[in-house]
């Protein structure tokens, strides 16, 4: 049996066994994704509410009402638990927004842009910034390579983490980089193309785990 099917059958008996109550398993099913909800956060609190939350802090909330609503997941596979898990991320950041602007009334057309910008960037956590070295089968892990990406980031030194967050995640300009990070704009495009290669290195590393 394959590497991937082994992992395959690991995710579903976790998700089965989180399905019927076992707590354990939950919490160990939803540590694959912490790093993964990590950089979501980071990049939303970065553009709307840095200095207001903490990253940590609302990964946790989003496990908690990940614990509280599992029995409402339907899905089967990695992508649909993702998908469920960036809609509670999302509720959360939304939540965070309301109180910090000052009011408590639902806005749908917040927590659409907001799971935009959610979704947009775990996008961006594929093919944009894998290698374009990695082979086909490479491309088709047995983890979803948005996940992977959020892990090999997360394996890297904070400034490289940073530039990356930034310039790819964030989209700013080098200059407007530059300025976030307190560095000159050659010296930011160096820490980029440094960084985007160790990301690479990572990624590879850890798709032929």
């Amino acid at each position: 049996m394959s590497p991937n099917e082994l992992d395959e059958i690991a995710f579903a008996r976790l998700l089965a066994s989180a399905r019927m109550g076992n707590n354990p398993a939950l919490g160990e099913l939803l540590e694959r994704y912490r790093n993964y909800l990590s950089l979501l956060a980071r990049v939303q609190i970065g553009r709307q509410l840095q200095g207001k939350l903490d990253v940590a802090d609302v990964v946790q909330e989003a496990f908690l009402a990940a614990h509280r609503a599992i029995g409402q997941f339907r899905g089967i596979n990695e992508a649909q638990l993702l998908a469920w898990l960036r809609q509670i991320l999302v509720a959360i950041l939304a939540n965070q927004v309301r109180k910090y602007v000052g009011t408590r009334r639902r806005d749908v057309t917040l927590e659409r842009e907001l799971q935009d910008h959610v979704d947009q960037s775990s996008a961006w956590l594929g093919p944009n910034l894998a290698s374009p070295q990695s082979s086909p089968s490479a491309q088709a892990s047995r983890r979803e390579q948005a996940v992977l990406l959020a892990d090999a980031m997360e394996s890297l030194p904070a400034d490289y983490r940073e530039v990356i967050i930034l310039r790819q995640l964030e989209g700013l300009s080098f200059p407007d980089v530059a300025r976030r990070m307190g560095r000159t704009e050659d010296s930011v495009k160096n820490l980029w193309a440094r960084a985007l290669v160790r990301l690479r290195r990572s990624l590879n590393a850890l798709e032929e785990s």
